[in-house]
């Protein structure tokens, strides 16, 4: 098998850890061709191309959440991950971890860990690694990297929540919720939330966002009601789909192109959180991005409470 070869079938697993330590889908695939790079200069074949490239990635991941750590302290509004709608590394015997680890809410809270402990995580925790290759990953020791290990679980077992899992159901409801969206149905929406639901979007300054959130069943779906039908009106369409491995949707404009991206939070048989992705920087990936703002505009003009 040649370099090209070992590399391409190591690629889903180089970004899927890249993705869980950096939280960004245009960062870990800058991460993965430096990856590619390197092994493609380095003098010797290493006895194992997995650890190799992983280790790697690893860094190379560590080094930009670095960097990118002083960028997100100077963000407009919230912060969210780029949302990722397939990861491309599948390993049935770690199936669970590898989709809990996906979600927004386990994502933002690897943002709370070092660089070092988050790193840690992802491949004790996510990926079964073992301590030796960790070590050599992360350049510390066996000893250090248990530590690091042990601290990160810690912090993640405090504040990661747990929702459904089962997919089933959790898609029967969202399918239920989207179809209330449509239909600007108050006491349809307000029946599958959670009393102290929260809708919070990150726009990052360049595209329309709820300043700080809405909060409560109530006001959520009386913002939610008010809003969407005319948004339907003038051709905007809501595709149901799988976002970070959680029930969600792509919003797109008459065109197709995307505007933003919905994930819910599903606990209790209720939504628990609505966050939106609508920063123009966080969707090129998924295809061409729609003007937000033209949207937003001509939504206003069609609602009903606009004359």
């Amino acid at each position: 098998m040649t370099r090209t070869e070992e590399f391409e079938e190591l690629r889903p697993l180089l970004f899927s850890i890249a993705y869980r330590i950096l939280g960004s889908v245009s960062e870990a695939e800058d991460a993965v061709q430096e990856t590619w790079l390197r092994y493609e200069l380095s003098p010797a074949r290493p006895e194992s191309a997995r650890a190799f490239l992983s280790a790697v990635v690893t860094r190379v991941s560590i080094d930009v959440l670095r960097s990118a750590r002083l960028r997100r302290e100077e963000y407009v509004g919230p912060w969210f991950p780029e949302p990722l709608l397939t990861d491309p590394y599948e390993d049935p015997e770690q199936s669970a971890e590898l989709a809990d680890s996906l979600s927004m809410a386990a994502l933002l809270l690897l943002e709370r860990l070092s660089p070092l402990e988050r790193a840690v995580f992802v491949l004790r925790e996510v990926f079964a690694f073992g301590f030796p290759e960790i070590a050599s990953a992360v350049g510390r020791s066996e000893a250090a990297c248990r530590q690091l290990a042990v601290r990160a679980r810690r912090h993640m077992d405090a504040g990661r929540p747990r929702f459904e899992a089962d997919r089933k159901e959790r898609e029967e409801l969202a399918e239920r919720f989207f179809d209330a969206l449509r239909e600007g149905n108050v006491d349809g929406l307000r029946e599958l939330l959670a009393a102290d639901v929260s809708l919070v979007g990150d726009g990052g300054g360049k595209a329309p966002q709820w300043a700080r959130g809405f909060h409560g069943a109530d006001h959520v779906s009386r913002v939610l009601a008010g809003l969407f039908p005319p948004f339907f009106g003038i051709g905007g369409v809501v595709e149901p789909h799988q976002v970070n491995g959680q029930p969600g949707a792509l919003f797109r404009d008459r065109d197709g192109k995307v505007l933003n991206t919905w994930t819910l939070d599903v606990l209790g048989g209720r939504i628990q959180a609505i966050r939106t992705v609508s920063n123009p920087d966080k969707l090129g990936h998924l295809g061409p991005v729609a003007d937000a703002w033209a949207v937003l505009r001509e939504t206003q003009q069609v609602r009903p409470d606009a004359n």
